[in-house]
């Protein structure tokens, strides 16, 4: 049985009408009865929600945690749901139904996306909120956790709409104190993008005019406000810095019976949104094949052997909108079918619950690297590890969005862009000891102007955020990895209890727990 959801009361438990807008602070008996059929559910599989409890509990279980604290690491704390109307280019009005969790705030602010689509419901946020707070435990980003949820297909929607969608959902959030710099600050997820989080920290700083670090409530948003270079790529390129850690590890692709290297390795890549497109770039640049690429209305399969043309498949989707009918590959329109596809490494980058108990079987991959948040089922992960295959985690694996958006945070509070205050200093000093090296050793060849111009080149913002992001994925992974070993267990079990270490050592330090 699962845990019991304490739901604290922000809010009254009662439904009340509040400016045109119901809100309701729901039990988890209420999302029990009343939630939808999560993506890809097959009977016999835990919904979203259970299988981040199940693997909660299988680390909980090898935790040196009491019991007590363990119920308050797995409760989440606050889940909030509004009505609110939205009057439609037709003429007509809908009722547009949304959701933001809180589930831990053992650090503050918490941090998690908000999302767009139509089988949005509470049990969905919470699984993702609990997922939030693990994650950043285990990459040691100062958040709690939380996610959001609006109940809409973005593509029947016009750009209008959306926009009122958004600042509606941001006005509920703000009246509920659900948002804020020091509060809960959310970001982009399945759905949103830059655009979305520009609408929520506009309409953030209009209702709040005098928070001076207002444009801290959000992360993900453009450049031009307040947003950071590398946030664009930063889910994918963590997923490969852990990726290409492992297949770098001989001792661990020996165990696979593959040689060691990312170059020449097989891929499939379920999902062709941000994480999925700046993935494949970096797996190519590093010798990777692209076998086979899917969306969810069909994908395309390599049949030269030399893999496909990314660059010219992602110029495709942006014209056309769709992977299908790309000439030069096989265009396979049932995108289920391409998982079970002979490969070396599995990338599923869409939503949760892609591998289950249905599939899982038939899975030939040897390595499923989790781009997405839970895209496979307990079930499927016994049978995928009884045939011998290795799961790369979530709770890791994407965890370089949260990472980066937690830089954007911190330069969104210090007013400064990084690299400012360092660049020029950097370059002055690095020509300095040039031109002392060259008069010291009489140097008859000079340095190109092109080679000067590199070795002197200052660390600009992206090359901070890389770097910083590059340092916590793999610090991360060596944790993860060290913890696996120790402990005897598999790599999402290690992360979690990693995760579940880290939050109980924050209650006990602030003196909640004995």
């Amino acid at each position: 049985m699962l845990l019991r959801y304490r739901v604290g009361a922000v809010v009254s438990l009662a439904k009340h009408q509040n400016g045109g807008a119901k809100t309701v602070l729901w039990t988890s008996k209420n999302f029990r009865t009343q939630s939808g059929v999560p993506h890809g559910h097959f009977a016999g599989d835990a919904t979203f929600l259970q299988a981040v409890d199940f693997y909660f509990d299988k680390a909980a279980a090898i935790a040196s945690v009491s019991p007590d604290i363990l119920a308050q690491i797995k409760a989440c704390n606050n889940i909030l749901r509004v009505q609110f109307p939205l009057k439609c280019s037709n003429g007509t009005v809908e009722l547009i139904e949304a959701y933001r969790a809180q589930h831990s705030h053992h650090r503050l602010p918490v941090k998690g996306g908000v999302r767009m689509a139509p089988n949005v419901n509470g049990e969905e946020i919470m699984a993702l909120a609990a997922l939030m707070t693990f994650k950043c435990a285990v990459v040691d980003v100062p958040f709690g956790g939380a996610k959001g949820g609006i109940k809409i297909d973005p593509t029947k929607y016009s750009l209008n709409e959306k926009e009122a969608i958004m600042r509606r959902y941001t006005s509920e959030l703000v009246k509920k104190k659900f948002i804020g710099p020091a509060i809960d600050v959310p970001a982009p997820d399945y759905g949103t993008g830059p655009q979305e989080m520009a609408w929520i920290k506009d309409t953030y700083e209009h209702m709040k005019s005098t928070d001076i670090n207002g444009a801290a409530c959000v992360t993900g948003k453009p450049l031009e406000e307040g947003g950071i270079h590398g946030r664009h790529e930063a889910t994918g390129l963590g997923v490969f810095f852990c990726l290409r850690e492992f297949l770098n590890d001989q001792d661990l692709v020996k165990k696979l019976h593959m040689s060691p290297g990312v170059k020449g390795k097989t891929f499939i890549i379920q999902g062709f949104g941000n994480v999925g497109r700046n993935l494949v770039d970096c797996i190519q640049r590093a010798g990777g094949l692209i076998m086979a690429i899917s969306e969810k209305d069909g994908g395309l399969v390599d049949e030269t052997g030399k893999g496909l043309d990314v660059s010219s498949i992602k110029e495709y989707h942006t014209r056309k909108g769709t992977l299908c009918g790309f000439p030069g590959a096989n265009t396979i329109r049932d995108p289920a079918k391409i998982l079970e596809l002979p490969c070396d490494v599995l990338i599923p980058a869409a939503l949760e619950s892609q591998v289950h108990s249905e599939n899982a079987s038939r899975i030939k991959a040897q390595i499923i690297a989790e781009a997405a948040n839970g895209p496979v089922t307990p079930s499927a992960e016994a049978i995928l590890e009884k045939n011998g295959a290795v799961i790369l985690p979530d709770l890791l694996l994407n965890a370089g969005g949260v990472t980066v958006s937690y830089f954007e945070w911190l330069k969104n509070l210090n007013h400064i862009h990084f690299g400012r205050m360092s660049r020029r200093m950097e370059e002055s000093g690095k020509k300095v000891l040039l031109e002392a090296l060259e008069q010291e050793f009489e140097s008859k060849n000079k340095l190109s102007d092109d080679l000067r111009k590199e070795l002197v080149k200052g660390n600009t913002e992206i090359d901070f955020v890389w770097s910083g992001l590059e340092e916590t994925m793999l610090v991360s992974w060596a944790n993860v990895r060290s913890t696996a070993e120790r402990k005897d267990c598999n790599y999402r079990t290690a992360a979690y209890l990693i995760a579940i270490e880290r939050i109980a050592t924050c209650y006990r330090v602030n003196g909640i727990f004995p």
